[in-house]
């Protein structure tokens, strides 16, 4: 009895974790701005990309679908995360992409920051 009674909040756990993870539903870079605050996987072509190494935070964009300044969705990654990626505005350029994270906006324009490369999958 008191092993089942151990188990029980490890099952639990475990379930709920595989619950969540099915939870994160893939959208087009275009619904992406009816999901902002919500943990989703955002697949769609690079074909704008930018390294503004002398803007704030030296970021890095990644437009996917439509290019700036008629971006629909973008890929942040800032500077202090872009080691960990190489040269991402080289790497994924054309690429097929999906990104999963939290959904934000800015200025309008619903983004992901990617702090990993673990968070960008070219398919």
């Amino acid at each position: 009895m008191r092993l089942r009674l151990t188990l029980l909040p490890i099952v639990l756990l475990a379930f709920g974790l595989h619950i969540s993870a099915q939870a994160t539903k893939t959208i087009s870079p275009a619904e992406a701005k009816d999901q902002v605050g919500k943990r989703v996987i955002v697949c769609g072509t690079v074909v704008g990309s930018r390294y503004a190494s002398s803007s704030r935070g030296s970021p890095t964009f990644l437009n996917l679908d439509k290019p700036y300044p008629n971006q629909i969705f973008t890929i942040v990654i800032w500077g202090s995360d872009r080691l960990k990626f190489g040269s991402p505005e080289e790497i994924y350029r054309n690429k097929q992409v999906c990104v999963s994270g939290v959904v934000q906006s800015f200025r309008g324009v619903p983004e992901i920051v990617a702090h990993n490369p673990e968070q960008i999958a070219i398919k």
